[in-house]
């Protein structure tokens, strides 16, 4: 492909000097360490308009464009990887809230406004934007649309798909797509908002998006309870749905290896219950007639009388839940601090859970002596399947075994039925994953899409499918 530095003249007579920055390390760097840059040209342009001269300038000349969010994506699809020269791609001016529209319950932002800000606009509005992850302090909206990022609240608000109602965006030609509207119904013809929205920028840049919003709940609680096993954790589950509804906020799924790598790495973080096998974080947002702490009090109730909790912690204050939630959001960092061997982002369907917990532990003895550490958002399947050297070793005494783990774990959730990628994308990491599991029908209409909307292949080259040469 044609480098950067070829087009560079040109978009210095066409864009502002701001939109030219010094390429900085972090713009060739992933949180795990496992990509990195080669260089490449940084451009930060400041409206829809200079994305559009950049693509234009780039689809003329051939050269590839690596969009760059919050960086914080765990797949690779932020990196250029082998590319010596790409366009880098960054919307990080792009940080306008242009309305907030609590009638229309709908907020349109620009794609470099980064999700705790988009939480607290909702807030102010008095509304909800629901989407929560680990990265909300410095993940941006274009890059979570363009993953589909979860979290721990799709339980009863879906993907960042199901809180988008339209879409701004630059297609490979240059060309703007203007699509922000806050309908619920509009059925005129493909929606090429949900095309582009999980496309890891191989489609387009989206450029801005008008966001869902939701009445705030009036009242919140939190319980973390100790379950038998995660069979009980599901059937704790349907009778949370049973009594409260939709009342369920989230329901995270705790093994004790979690619990063991935070008093390991993070002794300051509280752990209500001690260290159970396996416990439930249970969070729950009600109307003005609800009472949390009384709806909880039943529920475990309930539920020790069935058999499936033996010991549970209600929380008091909005302190304590939020304590509680520090306990959950602190495990992905006492993760790495440990250091995995091969860390799997995967989902199965939930009433399979159980079956493939005790699966994958058989699984993995077979090539070894091994930590597992599962976690996750158990009410919608997805699991954090995370694989861990002994005490006393580490990941880099494992590296000869990564690659078998990695194929033992996703060969067991294609047998289940799963997803080899639950919410993190595919990026550069799962491209061979991609090939390896998914319906060769729909990766020939992946194929065929991208060759249409993006024939010379420069949008995001490497990632989700691989790259032709």
């Amino acid at each position: 492909m044609t480098p950067a530095t070829t087009i560079e003249p040109a978009l210095r007579r066409d864009l502002p000097e701001a939109a030219f920055r010094p390429l900085e390390a972090r713009y060739l760097e992933e949180p795990r360490g496992r990509w990195s840059g080669q260089g490449g040209l940084l451009l930060t342009p400041a409206t829809t308009q200079e994305v559009s001269v950049i693509l234009r300038a780039a689809s003329a000349a051939g050269v590839p464009v690596v969009p760059y969010g919050g960086g914080t994506g765990l797949v690779g699809g932020q990196i250029s990887g082998d590319l010596t020269t790409p366009v880098i791609l960054s919307l990080e001016r792009m940080t306008r809230i242009r309305s907030v529209d609590a009638t229309e319950n709908a907020m349109t932002v620009e794609a470099g406004v980064i999700l705790q800000q988009v939480q607290e606009a909702a807030k102010e509005a008095g509304r909800l934007f629901p989407l929560t992850i680990a990265a909300q302090g410095s993940a941006r909206i274009g890059g979570i649309l363009s993953t589909n990022a979860g979290g721990v609240n799709v339980l009863r608000y879906g993907n960042a798909r199901d809180l988008c109602l339209g879409l701004e965006a630059v297609l490979p030609d240059g060309s703007v797509l203007n699509g922000l509207s806050p309908l619920r119904k509009n059925n005129t013809g493909y929606d090429l908002r949900h095309l582009l929205i999980g496309a890891e920028g191989t489609l387009g840049i989206i450029t801005a998006a008008t966001l869902k919003l939701l009445p705030r709940p009036v009242h919140t609680g939190a319980a973390i309870m100790a379950v038998r096993d995660p069979a009980a954790a599901l059937d704790l589950l349907n009778l949370a749905r049973d009594r409260i509804g939709e009342g369920v906020s989230a329901f995270e799924l705790i093994g004790r290896m979690g619990l063991e790598f935070l008093a390991e790495t993070m002794p300051d973080v509280r752990l209500p219950i001690g260290r159970p096998d396996w416990s439930v974080l249970i969070d729950l947002g009600l109307g003005a007639s609800g009472d949390p702490q009384s709806a909880l009090e039943d529920l475990f109730a309930a539920a020790s009388e069935a058999g499936l909790v033996s010991d549970g912690v209600i929380a008091q204050s909005e302190g304590q839940r939020r304590d509680f939630w520090t306990v959950r959001e602190s495990i992905p960092e006492g993760n790495r601090r440990i250091g995995s061997v091969s860390s799997h982002d995967i989902s199965v369907p939930t009433a399979s859970i159980p079956d493939f917990i005790a699966r994958g532990t058989d699984v993995i003895a077979k090539i070894g002596n091994f930590r597992i550490n599962c976690f996750g958002h158990v009410g919608d399947g997805n699991l954090h399947y995370n694989v861990f050297p002994m005490p006393g070793r580490n990941r880099a005494d494992h590296d000869a075994e990564r690659d078998a783990i990695k194929t033992a774990v996703h060969d067991l959730v294609h047998e289940f039925g799963g997803s080899v990628s639950a919410e993190h994308g595919v990026g550069r990491l799962k491209v061979g994953d991609l090939e390896r599991y998914v319906d060769p029908t729909k990766l020939a209409a992946m194929r065929a899409i991208k060759s249409a909307l993006d024939p010379k292949g420069i949008m995001n080259p490497g990632a989700v499918l691989r790259q032709v040469t």
